[in-house]
């Protein structure tokens, strides 16, 4: 199955949640269509189940291939397994490029990396799946330090997570440690994810 490259507001607006974290879409906080301010409908239990898990991956521009897969994988790591997928899914290159301002949205975070203008501990890293691990230090490559859309984000940016230091002189965040569950999306019941997954 392939990325998602429709309609975002939209899906926003179907999900109840802004996927591109600047909150825009929600000005209509309805579904989108002629009948969207009108629609009573009632989820089932696994209607609920699949629209979190949905809002999930739609958040971090995941297919669901390798969503199911990084769900596995925080299936074999000690502790909560929602809480170990969510802290996964929180240490990917592309969200971390989003978190420390590099890009607006975690779409343009992605192209940043895929386009080759991100460094982890200085060698160049084009995955924007890359897992990336505490200490790790995220940068910009030389060639890539005065793109505007970059300076742009980079001022535009008004909070930074407390599990990430920013250098402004070099233009490099550092990993510091892994996430706390009070640290990530709140909107997201990650229970439901793992029932659905678990049926």
């Amino acid at each position: 199955m392939a990325r998602y490259t429709g309609p975002r507001w939209k899906l926003s607006r179907r999900l109840g949640i802004s996927l591109s974290g600047t909150g825009k879409e929600m000005k209509r906080p309805y579904p989108p269509g002629q009948h969207g301010p009108n629609q009573r409908r009632k989820l089932s239990e696994f209607g609920l189940q699949l629209q979190e898990k949905q809002k999930l991956r739609f958040m971090y521009g995941m297919n669901e291939k390798q969503f199911r897969s990084l769900f596995e994988r925080a299936g074999k790591l000690k502790g909560v397994h929602g809480e170990n997928f969510m802290k996964l899914l929180e240490s990917r290159l592309d969200n971390l490029v989003y978190r420390l301002g590099f890009a607006r949205t975690r779409a343009q975070a992605r192209q940043l990396v895929v386009h080759g203008h991100i460094t982890i501990n200085g060698r160049k890293m084009d995955r924007p799946s890359y897992q990336v691990k505490p200490g790790d230090v995220i940068g910009l490559r030389e060639k890539s330090r005065n793109l505007t859309i970059i300076k742009e984000a980079l001022e535009e940016r008004n909070f930074l997570p407390e599990y990430l230091s920013f250098d402004e002189n070099k233009l490099e965040g550092t990993y510091t440690r892994l996430p706390e569950r009070e640290e990530l999306p709140a909107e997201i019941n990650e229970r439901q994810i793992v029932e659905f997954y678990s049926r």
